[in-house]
């Protein structure tokens, strides 16, 4: 006798990531800070202020990409992607460049606020065009492609859960926003330490979500189910 698939519903931790991923990603934005702020306690004491706020500012973007290419070797030695890992290190320089550019440390966080602004609108547009972003990401994590979209139930509870990444998003505008407007760069570096506890909630959020529109029989999402009369198959 066959056995029945696992229908105890599998955590999405493994695919998702958790806290690590968002923690890392913390590191340059708190090195630029922590630099800033020590080299404009250091420099503030003498007469021209101007170039004073500039050299704090060299620094933290120093100490900021410094951080990044320590990131991205560790990243490497834990066998990530080499390509995510480049990816991550030119966000760092992207900023870098900003704030140097600029010369306005809360600058340095504008590519943050810029990309949280596209990751909502992109989490709420694949929800709309019913390719909800967490299904693609999970699929691919499984290796099943693009097989869940044949199950409506699968569907209808990937976009739920993606409701939660987008409103993640959303939070973290509200917060960051305020924050640069107001020119608080301590405080922003704070926020861009913290942003892996809405990501720590999203993960343990996003099954028991997706699991109010999976019907009690339902096997899980290892098992996609095919619509009445189809098969499911890769596309």
């Amino acid at each position: 006798m066959a056995s029945k698939p696992d229908v105890s519903g599998p955590s999405l931790t493994d695919v998702l990531g958790g806290r690590t991923g968002a923690l890392d990603a913390g590191i340059p934005a708190v090195a630029f800070v922590t630099a800033w702020a020590a080299a404009g306690a250091v420099l503030s004491s003498g007469a021209d202020q101007r170039g004073s706020s500039s050299a704090a500012v060299l620094w933290g973007a120093g100490a900021a990409f410094l951080a990044g290419l320590v990131l991205a070797g560790v990243r490497l030695a834990r066998g990530k992607r080499p390509a995510g890992v480049a990816l991550g290190l030119l966000g760092v320089v992207v900023a870098a460049s900003i704030v140097l550019y600029t010369g306005r440390a809360a600058d340095f966080f504008l590519l943050q606020i810029a990309s949280n602004a596209a990751s909502a609108l992109v989490w709420v547009a694949s929800i709309a065009v019913r390719w909800p972003l967490l299904g693609v990401i999970v699929g691919l994590g499984l290796g099943q492609k693009t097989r869940w979209r044949a199950d409506p139930d699968l569907v209808r509870g990937y976009s739920r859960a993606s409701w939660v990444w987008a409103v993640q998003y959303l939070v973290r505008l509200a917060v960051f926003i305020p924050l640069y407007r107001a020119d608080q760069v301590v405080a922003l570096g704070i926020a861009r330490a913290l942003t892996w506890v809405p990501v720590v909630v999203c993960v343990a959020l996003s099954w028991p979500v997706m699991r109010t529109a999976l019907p009690d029989d339902h096997p899980g999402i290892r098992y996609p189910r095919a619509r009445s009369g189809e098969a499911a198959h890769d596309q």
